[in-house]
């Protein structure tokens, strides 16, 4: 058991050092191979039905997660393993590779500085091709200003979603439980949206999301208090802010990097062919400039490394709390 919970703090460790130095495979991407898998069982099973969308949900990340839960089985094997051991070693290659596979910070952090660099340079027509790398809005229908918001409200949500959340299934439920988050949060960008063909086949998607990304949205939350240059203002737009969002868990998240970066988030937008109008986050700061996206991309980063810290210590202290309860623990103390 204790090699078991070092090997993950390894593999995470190790994982995350591989988003950070190679990012996203441009191409062949394992998340881009589920989202084809899951596109391909939609085709078949698509109706507009909430049942029909739930079998699709269990079926797509049901499956996904008990694929990883096999391979690491047949990797591990039943017995427990030394960390140096070869068996200890495939574990924590294996977690290493699913960690790398399921983060996008850096990635994130690209794609984000990509719009600002257009945005800084006026060139609107650049910045309007590059932002559906980030979000889902129509680009078309916003101006420059419009759009560096539009980035820094994708970078703090998904901080929570393409990182935070998934490192903290990872130390609960280690490689089937990244894998499981990454794919319920995939099929939610997939089919989770309030489209006429998703309002009834995604909601279960749309749920299971919400519920899978609860924990981590208030972590990401609390580190940015943490990690941001204005911890006061940071927490007092969550507290203020945080659950007037549509979204359970982009509230928070959103609110805190609102008030951690002196800026104001929400307001109207234009996503999926309809026009939103979101509560305003932070309504006593000033609108963002592009200038604020590298702010935004360097808090994402510190609160990316302070989850992978907390995170990877949860893990080996409740590693250590569940050794010190087993019987043969407290017999080995009292013979020495």
């Amino acid at each position: 058991m204790r090699g078991e919970h070092a090997g993950y703090a390894c593999g995470a460790a190790l994982g995350f050092l591989g988003d950070l130095i190679a990012a996203d495979p441009r191409r062949g991407h394992p998340v881009a191979a589920f989202g084809r898998a899951a596109a391909a069982v939609e085709r078949r099973l698509w109706r507009d039905h909430r049942g029909y969308g739930a079998a699709h949900t269990v079926l797509c990340a049901g499956g996904a997660a008990a694929g990883a839960a096999l391979l690491q089985r047949a990797v591990r094997g039943t017995a427990p393993a030394s960390l140096l051991s070869l068996r200890g070693g495939a574990g924590v290659a294996l977690t290493a590779a699913t960690v790398w596979a399921v983060l996008g910070g850096t990635s994130l952090g690209r794609e984000a500085r990509a719009v600002s660099g257009a945005l800084t340079a006026g060139d609107l027509d650049v910045a309007r091709e590059r932002l559906p790398h980030l979000c889902g809005r129509d680009p078309q229908a916003l101006d420059g200003p419009q759009m560096a918001r539009a980035v820094v409200e994708s970078v703090a949500e998904n901080t929570s979603d393409a990182v935070v959340g998934a490192l903290v299934w990872g130390a609960l439920g280690g490689v089937p439980g990244l894998v499981a988050f990454r794919a319920v949060n995939t099929l939610d960008a997939m089919v989770g949206h309030k489209s006429p063909r998703y309002r009834r086949f995604g909601w279960a998607a749309a749920r299971l999301d919400d519920l899978a990304g609860w924990p981590g949205s208030r972590l990401t939350a609390a580190l940015t208090v943490l990690a941001g240059p204005d911890r006061r203002g940071a927490l007092r737009a969550w507290r203020a802010d945080g659950g007037a969002h549509p979204s359970p868990n982009a509230g928070p998240v959103e609110a805190s990097f609102a008030g951690a970066l002196g800026v104001r988030l929400g307001g109207t937008l234009a996503y999926g062919g309809r026009v939103e109008h979101r509560p305003v986050l932070n309504g006593a700061a000033p609108p963002v400039a592009a200038d604020d996206i590298e702010r935004a991309v360097r808090l994402s980063r510190r609160v990316s490394v302070l989850a992978l810290a907390t995170t990877v210590t949860a893990r080996l202290v409740a590693g250590a709390a569940l050794r010190a309860r087993q019987p043969g623990s407290r017999r080995r103390r009292r013979s020495r």
